[in-house]
């Protein structure tokens, strides 16, 4: 018996829905980017291992896809693009205006458990703004992350982000004579207090002698323990997003290269993992490539949200709609005389150069079995060619009316019912 292939662990298959599923957020990425003057941009699938230890040191390798090449270069399968884009950008930030406005939709790999909402393999939506310290920055990108879940049918009533200062955790922390690695650990405790019981959370912190309250007390303290938080705040308050955000000084990100403003977007009530996060790294442009470039940015995985929206009432809509378009033609040509087949093979090519989406029988065909097929296809017209060719009948298979007219005036007619349909 033949061996039958599956999936590897963490990967996945993306049958027609649920490529259509998968484009559909990814065009909304898009929009909502291009809409804030962002561009687009990519990288390799493939960069050297040096490039991500570098930025997240050696025990990065362990979630890492990576292997010696024909080459003998050590090189990984990309787990993220923001070392990527720190090396692009090193390498001809000249030649750009700043501030650089970026986006990048692509592929990534990390080899760590499987789990829902993360897999091995996934697709993401990074966005980053270079090249500016204003806090006007860090709430221009906030602003684009409300808008992407607003633009996907989202509402205050699905989702909050979450907004906070590592500066803040950064102060509080050599107030206490913490200093170098001993910050970098106090920030690991904070990043993960949520999910660490209390106890452990007292034990941890007594390390250097601080207590549980004191931190609760700058948690609850609020934006005035920070100017720049304060700020972004009030930015996204007069543009009216105010009611998607909470001031959350327990957000700080576990990676050590942020260096300010840091946010995440959680859902309500749905209980997943964090649907998008960034924030500020002032310095990671001058680690990877030596160039002293401020820059801002955030990150959305396809997992997450699109488990999101399948659970969400509206934007599953919007999305079911969608994928029901992607697999719709405009135009199911019906061969009702099989003598016509050359005359309608002729008129599917004038359809097509026209920029209908057109299918027709790819075999002989009673007609109505060709009408089953069209109704089933989720096609949105008929034309039928029979023997009275040059004319043709249009059907609209929603409304179920029926009109005729010349061969050579079916491509106005066409524009001019599906324009109203």
């Amino acid at each position: 018996m033949a061996t039958r292939f599956q999936v590897l662990p963490g990967f996945r298959d993306f049958y027609p829905d649920d490529c259509a599923a998968r484009n559909y957020v990814f065009d909304v990425w898009r929009k909502v980017s291009r809409r804030y003057g962002f561009v687009e941009y990519e990288g390799p699938m493939l960069e050297p291992t040096e490039l991500y230890t570098r930025k997240s040191g050696a025990e990065i390798v362990n979630q890492l896809f990576c292997f010696t090449d024909k080459g003998e270069r050590e090189v990984s399968l990309r787990p993220e693009l923001t070392p990527t884009l720190a090396r692009m950008a090193a390498a001809r930030h000249r030649d750009f205006r700043k501030p650089m406005r970026w986006f990048s939709i692509g592929q990534f790999f990390r080899y760590e458990r499987h789990q829902k909402g993360r897999g091995r393999e996934f697709y993401q939506f990074n966005c980053d703004l270079l090249g500016e310290t204003a806090a006007a920055a860090d709430a221009e990108l906030i602003a684009l992350a409300i808008d992407l879940m607003r633009e996907l049918g989202f509402t205050t009533e699905h989702f909050r982000l979450r907004v906070s200062d590592r500066n803040a955790w950064v102060r509080f922390a050599e107030s206490k004579g913490l200093e170098g690695d001993g910050i970098a650990s106090f920030l690991q405790i904070i990043d993960k207090m949520e999910r660490t019981p209390e106890e452990k959370t007292r034990e941890l912190l007594g390390v250097f002698g601080i207590t549980l309250e004191a931190v609760r007390k700058l948690i609850g303290s609020g934006a005035e323990v920070s100017p720049v938080l304060a700020e972004v705040v009030e930015n996204l308050q007069q543009r009216g997003l105010g009611d998607y955000v909470e001031v959350d000084l327990g957000i700080v990100r576990g990676l050590a290269y942020y260096t300010g403003i840091v946010f995440e977007i959680f859902d309500i009530g749905q209980g997943m993992r964090a649907i998008a996060g960034g924030g500020r790294y002032d310095q990671l442009v001058e680690l990877i490539g030596g160039v002293d470039l401020p820059a801002c940015g955030f990150a959305m995985g396809d997992m997450v949200i699109t488990d999101l929206i399948r659970a969400t009432s509206e934007p599953c809509r919007r999305l079911d709609e969608a994928i029901a378009a992607d697999g719709a033609v405009d135009v199911w040509l019906v061969l009702a005389d099989e003598t016509k087949q050359a005359e309608a093979l002729s008129l599917a090519q004038t359809l097509r150069d026209a920029g209908f989406r057109v299918a027709l029988p790819l075999t002989p065909a009673k007609v109505v079995k060709q009408f089953q097929q069209a109704e089933s296809s989720g096609a949105i017209t008929a034309v039928v060619v029979g023997s009275e060719f040059p004319e043709v009948a249009i059907k609209d298979l929603a409304k179920r009316t029926e009109t005729r007219c010349a061969a050579a005036a079916l491509v106005g007619a066409l524009r001019d019912l599906l324009g109203n349909s």
